[in-house]
């Protein structure tokens, strides 16, 4: 008896051990984030493609930390929508439309934010335009339109703001690229191609900023509770490919709160990390693709088979399924209404 119950003693004291030992790492970490995050207060953020989805969930979240904001987005309603959002969450704020494709309006963009808040400490690139449908239902115009909203949008904003950086002695940038950056999604070749290139363009250049202190930070997020599938263009049999790219997109088991998100960017960002990617569902696939790229390859052809088929006179335009015909609208209601508070939360109201 007295045998078991020195045993059973030992066995408690290990257990209330190991979790002291737990409890005191995670409080030291949680104590490392704090300070983290601590130093970036009051430090100047520019978000290029802030002005909706998860950009606008970031830039809440700077706000908070007490950081002056300036976000751009496509068109002058919505940035004027985020201005009055941030204002009224207490930001100083600068918010304007600039086409980040476009290198003179990203120039002008920067001039603004510059004049309004004098520097640029943090800049987050977000901006991204979706097109989702068979390859045999692209051509070679949307290819060459996602290299522009996805890889462009981000290199130009970069290199525009490297020698402002420089000037006043370094700064952190962050790149939001995507799981279609690191495994090629089926029916989002365009996206992936693009976000792939912005990937090697991020990494690239983190090695190559390093030695004036710019902190180059890529952040990989999967599937984000944003609502921001109602923006995508479709091709091919578009209703089909709107309703399972709207429930991949909505679904908890494959996707992520965007506010929880845009908080484990914000620490990789101040952690000044090189790589965090977001999400389970995406860590898991991206192990999956690097351990076992044959079997991972094999799945995703799988997959590609499931998914709708290209139709015998594929659908060429760009089209948004919810501005099209009642009976398209109603066969989707079910995704669209399960996605409306998303899309309010986070300006992605359909167009």
């Amino acid at each position: 008896m007295r045998t078991r119950s020195s045993s059973q003693h030992r066995v408690a004291l290990t257990l209330a051990a190991a979790v002291g030992i737990g409890g005191l790492v995670l409080a030291t970490r949680a104590a490392r984030r704090r300070a983290q995050r601590e130093s970036l207060r009051g430090q100047v953020v520019v978000i290029v493609g802030g002005t909706r989805g998860l950009g606008l969930a970031m830039a809440r979240r700077f706000v908070a930390l007490g950081c002056p904001v300036a976000v751009c987005g496509r068109d002058e309603e919505t940035a004027e929508r985020a201005r009055l959002d941030l204002m009224e969450r207490g930001g100083t704020v600068v918010a304007a439309s600039c086409d980040a494709t476009d290198e003179a309006e990203v120039a002008r963009f920067l001039d603004l934010v510059l004049a309004n808040l004098g520097r640029v400490d943090v800049l987050i690139t977000c901006a991204a335009t979706i097109g989702v449908g068979p390859v045999e239902s692209m051509t070679t115009r949307d290819f060459q339109e996602a290299m522009e909203s996805i890889f462009w949008s981000s290199v130009h904003p970069t290199l525009a703001v490297l020698p402002i950086m420089r000037g006043h002695g370094g700064g952190r940038i962050a790149h939001v690229t995507s799981i279609g950056g690191r495994v090629p999604i089926p029916h989002l070749l365009a996206y992936s191609a693009a976000k792939f290139a912005e990937v090697g363009f991020s990494e690239g250049l983190r090695a190559e900023v390093a030695k004036d202190d710019i902190a180059v930070t890529t952040i990989v997020p999967g599937l984000m509770r944003t609502g921001s599938y109602v923006r995508a263009y479709y091709h091919g049999d578009v209703v089909k490919e709107q309703a399972w790219f709207g429930t991949a997109s909505i679904a908890p088991a494959l996707s992520m709160d965007a506010d929880r998100a845009a908080s484990q960017m914000i620490d990789a960002i101040a952690a000044r990390r090189g790589r965090v990617v977001v999400g389970m569902p995406a860590r898991a696939a991206i192990a999956a693709y690097e351990m076992f790229p044959r079997s991972t390859s094999r799945a995703l052809a799988v997959t590609d088979r499931v998914l709708p088929a290209p139709p015998v006179d594929p659908t060429y335009e760009h089209r948004v399924v919810f501005e099209e015909t009642e009976d398209e609208r109603t066969s989707v209601r079910a995704v669209q209404d399960a996605g409306r508070a998303y899309q309010e939360r986070f300006q992605h109201m359909s167009r």
